[in-house]
């Protein structure tokens, strides 16, 4: 069963009025009718099934049933019309890499903290200097978020969180931070 979004659910992510939790927002910005109910257990574990039922229930989700003669569309590479006014977050096609991932954080901190708050930007400068691995540099991107999340609202930490998610390698579940970002 893969889940696809309604008009309600576009409506709710690109609207300033928030009827959902923040859990479900993130299940609603990865439902793109590739994924299954599997797929998004690996990311939201045992309330994966619950939270799908309730926003299938609630109309913000449909669910498209698979046969066995059936397969999944192959993903396009380049965006439709309608797919580039339904995410925040643009397009990206360059290397992904905890190394891009790294820059644009800085590219971040800089945008939004060092003029603001510049000594909140410095703290925000050493820790992605300091982390070598994936989890430390996945911990100071958290943190960033929230800080994005207080000084620019809630939607633009979503879209900053997005990107994120397209910058990581492959290899690293994406998903999982664009949503694990904002609830850790």
């Amino acid at each position: 069963m893969r889940l696809v979004k309604t008009d309600k659910a576009r409506e709710e992510l690109t609207g300033s009025l928030r009827r959902v939790g923040r859990r479900e927002r993130n299940l609603l910005i990865l439902a793109d009718g590739q994924k299954t109910i599997q797929d998004f257990e690996i990311i939201f574990k045992d309330e994966a099934r619950l939270m799908a039922d309730s926003l299938i229930r609630e109309g913000y989700l449909t669910c498209i049933r698979l046969t066995q003669s059936q397969s999944p569309p192959k993903p396009t590479l380049k965006p439709t019309p309608e797919s580039l006014h339904q995410t925040n977050a643009d397009t990206f096609e360059g290397k992904r890499s905890l190394a891009t991932t790294r820059m644009f954080l800085f590219d971040m901190c800089e945008r939004m903290f060092s003029r603001r708050a510049p000594e909140q930007a410095q703290m925000f400068r050493d820790a992605f200097r300091k982390a070598r691995d994936r989890e430390s540099m996945l911990a100071a991107a958290r943190d960033m978020l929230q800080a994005v999340e207080l000084v620019a609202g809630a939607e633009r930490a979503d879209a900053i969180g997005q990107r994120i998610a397209m910058l990581l390698p492959v290899e690293v579940d994406d998903e999982a931070f664009a949503l694990s970002t904002l609830h850790a």
